[in-house]
């Protein structure tokens, strides 16, 4: 573990010597070589100096990895402009730093210090390269709305810690109340995030660059399923009695945010509300609290992060080009970038769960729990469900088909760095699912 650890760490100073995609290099380096030497155990292994990871850290650390060195090819203009490169890749390499020690630890304190510590490389990429002067009342949004949440979820930990005099993970054993409950998961559901909590995701969606709407999408979303994951360890007894609220409002808010979706005209803001429905079902899964629902959360998190990054660097590579993230002038692009539209279909339908993706096993997984849960819960799984398949839809058809912009003149098919971009998301996202069989082996 320390030298997966101390490897990335040595890039960070690295970085403001060499080359911006040396940096890619090594960092491609770094992850093919640690993924083949790591186990995935369902224990906890490689134990040192309280950080260790088992099978669903290490999933989480190599998706880290993977999307920030995508996050590195997407932003070539970063690079061909000279917008600060070797900064910006220091505050990537820092994020990172921060993800992987989030997910490695095995005491709930320095979670918290990671967790939160990895807001504010976050914020930097998102006032430092967003597009809009709007991008700093999106940074302040992401900023309270994850702090006012946190600060129970500190006095929670404090109180864990004087009860039970250990902060390690499983040696938890308290006898929780419905606040120290509602102090340690409200964080968490303002992360993820559940709906009526979600009014900062758009924003800062739409207000980052490519590689803060990658990073948002791909991790930081997951550290709040993470987080669930791991206090309901000790929290399982008071989540059966209080968790139906949750997964009540939730299962309405995958509904609600199907239709919010299907009236977005931002291709950027259409992707982000589609994260929060996704991310509602996530939360159903881990709510039930059985084998179904865990694994189903893991796999569609997965799954969710390649597909939305994936698709963010499409509506990026749309923006480069016609410099609107708007629907009415980014339609009839079937016509502008044809080479490019047949990637635009295979995330939208991965997007909406088409075989043989990760998203389909996930959701498939979900709704066994869900419904093995409750089965009035079907409306709302099947009309989600129906929704999805609708925005999706919308988001290729309203993007290819149509008449083309009239202030756009030429042909633009991309060059062979995008198209390696989209790849890379969309070969694993749809050729893990071969190997499945690992994500159910941890519960």
């Amino acid at each position: 573990m320390m030298s997966l650890f101390f490897y990335y760490l040595f890039l960070i100073p690295l970085s403001f010597y060499v080359d911006f995609w040396l940096t890619m290099c090594f960092m491609f380096f770094g992850f093919f070589y640690f993924f083949s030497v790591s186990h995935f155990f369902t224990f906890f292994s490689s134990l040192s100096y309280s950080f260790g990871g088992d099978l669903l850290s290490m999933c989480f650390v190599f998706l880290s990895i993977w999307i920030v060195i995508l996050m590195f090819m997407a932003s070539f203009s970063i690079y061909s402009l000279n917008n600060y490169p070797y900064e910006f890749a220091f505050v990537c390499l820092v994020l990172l730093m921060f993800l992987i020690f989030s997910f490695c630890t095995t005491n709930i304190f320095l979670f918290y210090i990671f967790f939160e510590s990895s807001l504010i490389p976050t914020i930097i990429l998102i006032f430092g390269w967003g597009y809009q002067p709007e991008r700093i009342s999106a940074g302040f949004y992401l900023l309270f709305y994850t702090l006012f949440a946190s600060l129970p979820m500190l006095i929670g930990i404090f109180y864990v810690y004087y009860i039970c005099n250990t902060m390690f993970y499983f040696l938890i054993a308290v006898d929780s109340s419905f606040f120290l409950y509602l102090s340690l998961v409200f964080a968490f559901f303002v992360k993820m995030p559940m709906i009526f909590f979600h009014l900062w995701l758009p924003s800062a969606h739409v207000e980052a660059p490519i590689s803060g709407s990658m990073i948002l999408a791909g991790i930081l979303l997951k550290l709040g399923g993470y987080g669930l994951m791991r206090v309901f360890l000790f929290l399982y007894p008071v989540g059966c009695v209080y968790n139906y609220i949750w997964i009540s409002l939730s299962l309405f808010g995958v509904f609600l945010v199907g239709f919010i979706c299907l009236a977005q005209t931002d291709i950027k803001s259409l992707i982000a509300y589609s994260s929060v429905g996704h991310m509602g079902l996530v939360l159903c899964g881990i709510l039930t609290l059985n084998t179904w629902g865990l694994c189903g959360s893991l796999v569609l998190m997965i799954g969710h992060g390649l597909c939305s990054s994936g698709l963010f660097c499409l509506a990026n590579i749309s923006y480069e080009r016609v410099q609107s993230r708007s629907f009415y002038i980014n339609s009839g692009l079937i016509t502008f970038m044809p080479s490019m539209s047949l990637f635009w279909f295979l995330l939208s339908a991965n997007n909406m769960a088409c075989p043989p993706s990760l998203n389909l096993l996930g959701e498939i997984m979900l709704i066994n729990s869900i419904m093995g849960w409750c089965t009035l819960s079907f409306f709302f799984l099947s009309f989600s469900s129906f929704l999805s398949c609708c925005y999706s839809i919308y988001l290729y058809s309203a993007s290819q088909h149509g008449h083309l912009y009239s202030c756009i003149k030429s042909v633009s098919s991309g060059c062979v760095r995008e198209f390696i971009l989209i790849f890379y998301h969309w070969f694993p996202l749809n050729f893990i699912i071969l190997s499945s069989d690992i994500f159910v082996l941890w519960i």
